[in-house]
């Protein structure tokens, strides 16, 4: 019988060269894969020194790929259902005014991750994560405070453009103003629970926002 050599021959066997190789090969995963625990910790852990001096290059590395989010686990986890919504003021094609009814922007990003065993991250956060980081950053007679409360409603408008404008001026006309709600609506207790709780919608409604070219989505105009 023919022999075609050991192919699980030890790393001594090899030639200088692929030794060199494999090694620095290995070390390099070492140094990342270090790297990349070191950062999980210092975002996960108590606030430190390190992690106070470094804060800008953690949030950096950690963002948005590897966020941790630990509300299954906290003393309070989520109890409620949180639903964006949007509608449109048009301008007709003969002047007048005219306003869409609210869309279920939430419940849309609902259906197409339903049944899909593999739902893309824009459908499972873009929406959600946008609407937390517009409600941290507005007070609660919803006024932007500092320049990321601005940023988080072009985020949001543009957002909403991007996926309802075509919907929106089917029939003709422009987008001049949109407007955003959140509907929340606490979870009911399981039936074997005492807990009594009114699971009536509660809303916050944001004023409405004028669309600028900036918004519509690419290659579009508003004109």
């Amino acid at each position: 019988m023919q022999s075609y050599g050991d192919e699980t021959r030890p790393l001594a066997a090899l030639s200088l060269p692929s030794r060199i190789v494999i090694g620095v090969a290995a070390c390099a995963v070492a140094v990342v894969v270090a790297m990349h625990l070191a950062m999980m910790f210092l975002h996960v852990a108590p606030s430190n020194t390190l992690s106070k001096q470094q804060g800008s290059l953690i949030s950096d590395y950690v963002y948005p790929e590897y966020e941790q989010n630990w509300k299954l686990f906290a003393p309070n986890p989520l109890q409620q259902n949180i639903a964006v919504q949007a509608r449109a003021q048009l301008r007709t094609e003969d002047g007048t005014t005219r306003t869409t009814g609210w869309t279920d922007v939430t419940a849309r990003d609902g259906q197409d991750i339903r049944h899909n065993p593999m739902p893309s991250h824009t459908q499972q956060n873009q929406l959600r994560r946008g609407w937390e980081f517009l409600v941290n950053s507005h007070n609660a007679q919803n006024q932007a405070t500092g320049l990321r409360g601005e940023l988080s409603e072009r985020y949001i408008k543009r957002i909403m453009m991007l996926r309802l404008d075509g919907e929106w001026t089917a029939d003709g006309g422009r987008v001049e103003r949109i407007q955003v709600r959140s509907m929340t609506t606490p979870v009911s207790p399981p039936p074997w629970s005492s807990e009594k709780i009114s699971v009536k919608p509660v809303y916050r409604v944001l004023p409405w926002w004028q669309v600028t070219a900036d918004d519509l989505p690419k290659g579009a105009t508003n004109q």
